[in-house]
């Protein structure tokens, strides 16, 4: 069944395949979105797409089953609460090294009284009904990127802001804060031992914890592990790999063809 709430599938105990845009095209995301990941997440980063790429792109999706998350760019009010305005039902902040940073994410991401985003939902309410102001606090997922050595030793403390829901771990920043080449699908003990340690503190204070993977054999590990939902590459990745195995077997397949002569 399509998940309809993020964080009551994932308090009951369910799981996720999260999938990650990063071209700026509305005719990819909906290829994505129609290949029958649970989650999607339009990628405001390190992608190549701007907000209003960013708002076609959620158009798209939003009629199509699977939630639709942004990674913003940064802890940056502005477009954070734009793009909660246009209707992201989660949102995952990259660098977010102290509570500090943590409690400016909540400031900007959460209505008062717990925070002090501004109103004007105005895509929102149209996606989410009239109720939206009274719901996002609850409804609305939020994790901050744990990426770097400094998050890590401060895990606990950005863990307990009050409007956190949990935690989304950037393996290959992980891995070069760590003194290793980044990558997302690290084999250095070091980091595998502090992915796991973040899932295993996240989950001891009931929190929430996704990862990005560099591969399926990944996400069926981390979800083993106990990661609520993990991410499956990028469609930018998928589609290098894609052309570059295809054109690998059509080389092979030719050369094979001219020995045969």
């Amino acid at each position: 069944m399509p998940i309809t709430d993020l964080k009551t599938h994932f308090a009951d105990g369910g799981t996720a395949v999260n999938g990650w845009c990063a071209i700026p095209s509305p005719v990819t995301a909906e290829i994505v979105g129609r290949a029958g990941f649970d989650l999607m997440t339009v990628d405001l980063q390190h992608g190549l797409i701007d907000y209003q790429m960013a708002l076609t792109m959620l158009q798209i999706l939003q009629g199509l089953p699977a939630p639709v998350m942004a990674r913003v760019p940064w802890n940056e009010p502005g477009i954070i609460m734009k793009c909660l305005d246009a209707g992201y039902s989660g949102l995952i902040c990259p660098m977010i090294n102290t509570a500090a940073d943590a409690r400016r994410l909540v400031e900007a991401a959460r209505y008062a009284p717990l925070g002090g985003r501004s109103f004007g939902p105005t895509r929102a309410n149209l996606v989410h009904g009239q109720t939206y102001a009274r719901t996002a606090n609850a409804k609305v997922l939020l994790l901050a990127m744990i990426e770097t050595r400094q998050a890590l030793s401060n895990l606990d403390e950005i863990l307990g802001v009050e409007g956190i829901d949990g935690v989304y771990v950037g393996p290959s920043d992980l891995g070069l804060s760590l003194g290793f080449e980044p990558t997302l699908e690290p084999t250095a003990p070091t980091v595998l031992d502090s992915i796991a340690e973040i899932l295993s503190r996240t989950r001891a204070k009931g929190r929430i914890a996704g990862v990005h993977t560099g591969s399926p054999a990944m996400v069926r590990a981390m979800i083993g592990q106990g990661f609520h939902f993990a991410s499956l590459l990028t469609d930018v990745r998928l589609f290098a790999n894609a052309l570059a195995n295809s054109l690998a077997e059509v080389r092979a397949t030719t050369a094979d063809s001219v020995k045969g002569y």
